[in-house]
């Protein structure tokens, strides 16, 4: 008798809880489209989003290839932080360079250096082509896999090789509309921005444009870059790992913790906010 007598208490303690077999939402008119719904947001002031979805800062969750899907679509990826601080900024910088209105600091490669080393960078960042540049940044010439067809000595240097005269640039400050005219009239994948003095000062490509218009609602930064977080946490390499993630342009750091509230992370984010203002700062779990 005293049992159920408790069991009867406890129930009527416990709220009403409802799961998804639970609920129907019933249709009825509406005048709205679906095309006509708006689900941009604000994950900070300077951060907007066309979607409010992020992707969790774990393991077996976020690294380059879920953050560049998330902001295609118009979320933003997390990368977690169990990895060292060189290869989580290596994480972040492959987003940055995987999709951009004009990349304005591409991977170069010195006319000097071998035909091997250039197909390493290559390869490492899963691009086609380099921009040759000079000792002052000076662009001297570029090198594509259409360079080096059939190439078999690539102990040579990549001057040998490198196309170098007749090359096709453009001034800063060509839109991406101009720059589409200009890739398309002389049937090359990649356009070269340089200044007056001929330095390198960006490169634009074909897989760009194509992303842009395939991604329409891609969530980028003022430079046309992919959005993408990263995860710290507290730790003793908290404000080198800050810092090498600003480095490799970092849209908002992440201080990652299951319990938000502690004094630990309270501290440990006055002193990010301190040492690195200029990046948006996002503290937690707060589940109270």
């Amino acid at each position: 008798m005293a049992a159920r007598k408790e069991s009867r208490s406890l129930r009527s303690e416990i709220p009403l809880a409802l799961t998804f077999d639970d609920v129907l939402l019933l249709p009825a008119r509406s005048k709205v489209h679906p095309r006509d719904v708006d689900l941009k947001t604000r994950l900070t002031a300077s951060i907007p989003l066309n979607i409010p979805i992020l992707s969790a800062a774990m393991d077996t969750v976020t690294e380059s290839r879920l953050a560049i899907a998330m902001a295609q679509q118009g979320g933003m990826g997390v990368v977690h932080k169990n990895l060292t601080i060189e290869a989580q900024a290596a994480e972040v910088d492959k987003l940055k360079r995987s999709e951009s209105g004009m990349i304005v600091d591409p991977v170069t490669c010195r006319p000097e250096q071998t035909i091997t080393e250039a197909l390493e960078v290559m390869a490492r960042y899963k691009i086609s082509g380099v921009p040759v540049v000079d000792e002052k940044g000076k662009l001297v010439g570029i090198l594509t896999n259409r360079d080096l067809r059939f190439e078999t000595r690539t102990d040579h240097p990549i001057s040998s090789r490198m196309t170098k005269k007749n090359l096709i640039t453009t001034p800063v400050g060509t839109t991406l509309e101009q720059a589409k005219s200009l890739l398309h009239e002389h049937r090359i994948e990649k356009l070269l921005v340089v200044d007056r003095a001929g330095n390198l000062k960006g490169l634009i490509t074909v897989k760009d444009i194509q992303k842009a218009i395939k991604y329409p609602n891609a969530a980028k930064d003022h430079l046309g870059r992919l959005r993408v977080a990263a995860a710290i946490g507290v730790s003793r390499d908290l404000l080198d790992r800050s810092r090498e993630l600003v480095r490799a342009g970092v849209d908002a750091l992440v201080l990652d913790s299951s319990h938000g509230h502690s004094e630990g992370v309270l501290d440990a984010l006055a002193m990010v906010k301190k040492k690195i203002s200029s990046t948006p700062i996002v503290a937690g779990n707060v589940a109270t």
